[in-house]
């Protein structure tokens, strides 16, 4: 069932949650005029379809600019993670001018990372992806919300998963 939002109740989240949003969202793409576009985007979701507990739209807005951000990766084309860069980096070097094969193995290639990126959970997405932007652990843990000692673990696994998921990808399409 879908929830409507009083105009007084929405104001008052947006005063209230704004800075945050808005500063997360900074910290991750690294534009502040993007980052108010997508800060609007965040809240007019909130606008059109609140979450049924408006007492707990802290973690819901998180959630929400956190899919806002990644879908902004991936419409601009920046690199979404350490293990795509990687890869276009070691096929950089092999060929600076490939052949159509090459491209096309190259294009597959890119493919097969997108798909396994897209089979990891938004948290592990999300915590590889500041990883390789340069984000502290303390920055990464404020972002996921999650204590700052379980960031290394988080990366650790998150980049385990991608590995493995990664190596099945590739049996799988053998």
């Amino acid at each position: 069932m879908e929830q409507e939002i009083r105009p007084a109740k929405f104001q008052a989240l947006f005063r209230e949650h704004y800075p945050v949003v808005l500063r997360k969202i900074a910290q991750l793409i690294g534009d502040r005029a993007a980052a108010e576009d997508l800060t609007q985007d965040v809240f007019l979701r909130l606008y059109r379809n609140p979450p049924e507990d408006l007492d707990r739209v802290g973690p819901w807005l998180h959630r929400v600019l956190t899919r806002i951000v990644y879908d902004h990766y991936r419409k601009t084309g920046r690199q979404s993670n350490l293990a795509e860069k990687q890869l276009l980096q070691a096929m950089s070097e092999e060929q600076a001018h490939p052949s159509n094969e090459t491209a096309v193995i190259q294009n597959w290639e890119r493919e097969v990372v997108r798909n396994v990126l897209n089979k990891l959970s938004e948290r592990d997405r999300s915590a590889l992806l500041m990883k390789e932007k340069g984000y502290s652990h303390a920055e990464i843990a404020e972002a996921l919300q999650v204590n700052p000692k379980i960031v290394g673990t988080l990366l650790m696994r998150a980049s385990n998963r991608l590995k493995k998921n990664l190596l099945s990808e590739e049996v799988m399409e053998s």
